[in-house]
């Protein structure tokens, strides 16, 4: 470096028996460094007594506060002589084999390297995250490879999904490193607006530093073409100290996550969880039920959170309710959940799908027997369907509500267990209590069960393996994305079930062998 002072180069002198004395001669050489101004030059002579093994040469370099290219110089030995004990000199014998001599590497090429950068200035990393009851972030930018004399370094916010004003505090100013100075701190004043499951971003952008330059340095970037012609010298002097300027790094933009409030959010959780939802989400009597079942309704759209404005049912709307006004009467005799704190609701509602279910199922199999399906492949195909299209779609509602694609394959997944409990479990326990009391046992043949449960198995897990492999934010998550992932990974999870459907059905009718 070039502030090191001075430079001890180490000579050592290899084998022999110790017996002589040895004067070598060294000196400095110039290369694109030159002796008086980058090193002191350098001359003199080494003395080896008998068993000294290690000598130094000391070189000054030249420390100024003009920015340079790395340079280098030469440190040359030459002229090797013995001598005896006395320190008289001795010349080898003709023939003879000589006592000592000098081995490459003769030449030590020394770099300089320049300390003289005005430095490059980043932030330590590419993304920070706060709580938003944070109150004032600390952010420090850092100053590297070189802290020659003071910058001075712009800096502004730039909003992201946070908006400047609503979540933080808008800043723009300056940090000054003054010379040798490494490091500095920005702050940005964090709003808390107690926002359950907050996460949103904004930026913290380095604008171009400028030098308060010093010293020759400025006195080469200050010349101005027009006052006389610069030789040669004077024009790469300049280059050089130009190279010198301060610039970015690579992360001279941070952006910075705000996160919820952990403390807000378990307060929250506390709350939820020693409150009576049936209070907050339920309804409180028959007539309330009745009212809302007929009445139509406009669909969930985009309002704002102040001043939420009414807006009439548009004609899908009209359409849905006539179609599903039978089911929302029906359902409208379920208890309120204000009845035996919910308790009758449940068992009511629970009890109704139950019979619902079974229901739907002998008019698949009516169907089925009409059009001659098999039971299995009327299974499969039109009452997994059927009872899976809901299901979808309330996926798709908890998908958009939620900040993470969890909620809605646990909602499918849920949706599908109590579908199967429900369907099969339960009328099937029911069947085997009752033929076990009659004394006799309740068989079921299996058939082509373990095929479908099988292969239904394998697509399940490629299902699930498609979505961990999109957990990635290249791809832009689970569910949707840039258009291409999200079209392939639909037509993936179509052909799937398509497969599945027809794998089952060439089972049922024995055109391929199960398991």
């Amino acid at each position: 470096m070039e502030n090191c002072g001075v430079l001890m180069l180490a000579v050592v002198c290899q084998g022999g028996l110790g017996e002589n004395t040895f004067y070598v001669d060294y000196r400095t050489e110039d290369g694109s460094a030159n002796a008086g101004s980058d090193y002191d030059y350098t001359e003199g002579t080494l003395v080896f007594k008998p068993g000294e093994t290690r000598k130094e040469i000391k070189i000054g370099i030249i420390d100024d506060d003009i920015f340079e290219e790395d340079e280098h110089f030469f440190v040359r030995l030459l002229n090797l002589r013995i001598g005896d004990a006395e320190g008289m000199f001795e010349s080898d014998e003709v023939g003879a084999t000589p006592k000592a001599r000098l081995v490459e590497p003769l030449v030590a090429t020394v770099t300089i390297l320049d300390d003289d950068h005005a430095g490059i200035f980043t932030f330590g990393e590419r993304t920070a995250r706060v709580s938003e009851s944070v109150g004032t972030m600390e952010v420090t930018v850092v100053r590297n490879s070189g802290a020659r004399g003071t910058v001075i370094l712009p800096y502004h916010t730039e909003a992201g999904s946070a908006k400047g004003g609503e979540d933080y505090e808008d800043v723009q100013g300056e940090l000054e490193f003054t010379n040798d100075q490494t490091t500095q701190t920005l702050q940005v004043r964090i709003i808390d607006d107690e926002e359950y499951e907050k996460h949103e971003n904004f930026f913290i952008v380095l604008e171009e530093p400028r030098w308060l330059k010093r010293g020759i340095s400025a006195l080469l970037l200050n010349q101005e073409g027009g006052e006389g012609q610069m030789s040669a010298e004077e024009e790469e002097a300049r280059r050089i100290a130009e190279m010198g300027k301060p610039i970015l790094g690579e992360h001279s933009r941070l952006e910075v996550v705000i996160e919820e409030s952990y403390e807000f959010k378990s307060t929250v959780d506390k709350l939820i969880k020693k409150t009576n939802l049936a209070l907050v989400i339920g309804t409180h009597s028959w007539r309330e039920q009745f009212v809302e079942a007929v009445t139509v309704s406009a669909g969930d759209g985009d309002e704002d959170e102040e001043g939420r404005e009414e807006h009439p049912p548009s004609c899908s709307d009209y359409f849905m309710h006539f179609l599903t006004v039978f089911w929302k009467v029906l359902f409208a005799c379920v208890p309120p959940t204000e009845y035996w704190n919910g308790w009758a609701c449940f068992f009511v509602s629970i009890s109704a799908i139950g019979i619902l279910t079974a229901i739907i199922g002998d008019l698949a199999s009516h169907f089925g027997c009409t059009v001659g399906l098999r039971d299995t492949v009327t299974a499969v195909v039109f009452v997994a369907l059927g009872t899976s299209i809901p299901d979808t779609f309330a996926s798709k509602v908890a998908a958009v509500q939620d900040q993470h694609a969890d909620a809605s394959v646990g909602n499918v997944t849920g949706s599908n267990a109590v579908n199967v409990f429900l369907g099969i479990g339960v009328a099937w326990s029911v069947a085997a209590i009752y033929w076990n009391i009659k004394g006799d046992s309740f068989r079921v043949d299996p058939g082509s069960l373990a095929f479908s449960v099988t292969l239904f198995t394998i697509f399940a897990f490629i299902c699930m393996a498609v979505l961990l492999f999109r957990r990635r934010p290249s791809i832009g998550g689970e569910l949707g994305g840039p258009r291409v992932p999200r079209i392939l990974t639909t037509l993936l999870f179509f052909g799937l079930w398509f497969l599945y459907i027809l794998f089952s059905s060439l089972e049922a009718y024995c055109h391929i062998s199960g398991f």
